[in-house]
């Protein structure tokens, strides 16, 4: 069974730049397509972007261009780069897990999910 845990997360100030990292355990990660979901207070979870096994990415609009996400399998660490972050971009991220590529902006499709890492930037 795979396992997730980010870390990165903490206070900014607008425009400066964070980086998460979701390191898993278990060798088939590699396998696995990862997404990167956020959940700001009063509002529902939503997908920010994700990676798949051949590392094809997909992103969330309204972070097009200032996101990115990457992997190293050698490490089995997915990672999410913000930069120009925004004070809307508040909220807990978590990553999580799944085996195919079908509905990858969907939570409800993933199979393992992490505990999550507050971010916040201020104005």
């Amino acid at each position: 069974q795979v396992q997730l845990v980010e870390s990165g997360g903490g206070l900014v100030q607008a425009g400066d730049s964070l980086r998460l990292s979701c390191a898993a355990s278990g060798r088939i990660f590699s396998n696995y397509a990862v997404g990167w979901f956020r959940q700001a207070p009063g509002k529902e979870r939503e997908f920010v972007a994700a990676i798949n096994r051949s590392y094809v990415t997909y992103y969330e609009d309204s972070v097009k261009g200032r996101f990115t996400i990457s992997r190293d399998k050698t490490k089995n660490t997915v990672y999410l780069q913000m930069n120009s972050l925004k004070p809307e971009d508040t909220a807990v991220y978590y990553c999580a897990a799944k085996r195919d590529w079908i509905r990858v902006t969907s939570g409800l499709y993933y199979d393992v999910w992490g505990q999550g890492t507050q971010v916040t930037v201020s104005s």
